[in-house]
């Protein structure tokens, strides 16, 4: 494994298709059946967890069935011919999008249009032996899901979200600097702000990922507590780029001078706090929130009563408060998070 974690292209699923795919191939020998069927079916069912492999496993079966009787059937039929290829393929997809088979549907025509080529006279015994190859296969892959490599995705998270939240301070501080110079928005901070948005949701189904390994393998507590808050820090994150959106989309102004120097310093005061490991914020920052609420507040105020529109001032003051305090919660959670693993580190101390 040393040498292997060298190597970057060496992952953990690429590992695992290549043992499932051995171990397939040779059971297939030493039973005597072609091992193609079945090797195909272990590289598509090996999934990013164990989990997903079990459940679909149950879908992929009876797909794989249902592939390998409209084999027999239309080569019984049309023999080897481009007739049976399309029928076989239409067929199947056909009948698992009826039977609710979907997650099956790619191992199903796989399976059903290798068969036609290799299907000679006896058809029956070949349906059976392509039903035991595919569930060589399935059985195979799962259990080398299951039982090799386990998966771990909580390091991963862990580094992602620390790189997503570092990139958001950056995105803040750029947007806030094109909105003081009077900038329209550049390309590259719409960029960044999309790249930033597709990250959250690769980590989300990380998150998702690590959830449904612990149903099958039993976790540190430890462990589960620290992507319990990463989860929570994620959850605030996708709440900041709400409020980022907005100063996103909104159009070029012209500040004063006082108000721009405002602005400039409540961004780059809440980069230095996301840039921070504990999220800290010191008296510095108090003051500048401060005056940009006195700045909110003045303009709150001095809205005509019957008007219901902010204006973008108003709007840029109001999404950096929000920020604002998004940010104390992320500093409140890192404080929790810290506090319970000292408690967390006692028990396990005292128990041992």
């Amino acid at each position: 494994m040393a040498i292997l974690k060298k190597f970057n292209f060496v992952g953990g699923r690429v590992l695992k298709t290549g043992i499932a795919v051995f171990i397939t191939a040779l059971i297939c020998e030493l039973l005597g059946w072609p091992p193609m069927f079945a090797v195909i079916t272990a590289i598509v069912t090996i999934e990013p967890t164990a989990a997903d492999s079990i459940k679909k496993a149950y879908v992929r079966f009876p797909a794989s069935a249902i592939g390998a009787a409209f084999s027999v059937v239309f080569n019984f039929a049309f023999g080897d011919s481009p007739l049976t290829y399309m029928l076989v393929a239409v067929a199947t997809i056909i009948a698992c999008h009826r039977l609710h088979l979907q997650d099956g549907a790619l191992v199903a025509v796989l399976t059903g249009v290798a068969m036609i080529s290799t299907v000679q006279d006896h058809y029956l015994s070949n349906f059976f032996i392509r039903l035991g190859t595919t569930l060589t296969g399935l059985t195979v892959s799962t259990l080398v899901n299951l039982l090799v490599i386990r998966p771990d995705y909580s390091k991963s998270i862990k580094a992602k979200i620390r790189q997503l939240i570092v990139e958001t301070g950056d995105l803040i501080e750029g947007r806030g600097t094109e909105i003081t110079r009077h900038q329209p928005l550049h390309r590259e901070t719409r960029s960044d702000f999309q790249k930033i948005l597709k990250d959250m949701e690769a980590i989300e189904t990380l998150c998702k990922y690590q959830k449904k390994e612990w149903k099958l393998h039993q976790f540190d507590r430890k462990d589960m507590r620290n992507i319990h808050y990463e989860f929570k820090k994620l959850t605030i994150l996708r709440q900041v780029h709400y409020h980022v959106g907005n100063l996103v989309s909104l159009p070029s102004m012209h500040l004063p001078e006082a108000k721009s120097q405002i602005v400039e310093a409540m961004v780059k005061s809440i980069k230095s706090a996301f840039h921070h490991p504990d999220f800290a914020m010191d008296e510095s920052h108090d003051a500048i929130v401060k005056e940009l609420l006195d700045l909110l507040r003045h303009e709150v105020e001095g809205r005509e009563a019957y008007s219901h529109r902010f204006s973008e001032e108003t709007v840029i003051y109001y999404e950096l408060v929000s920020i604002h305090d998004l940010l104390e919660e992320l500093n409140h959670i890192h404080k929790f998070e810290i506090r319970h693993q000292k408690l967390l580190e006692k028990s396990l101390d005292i128990s041992s």
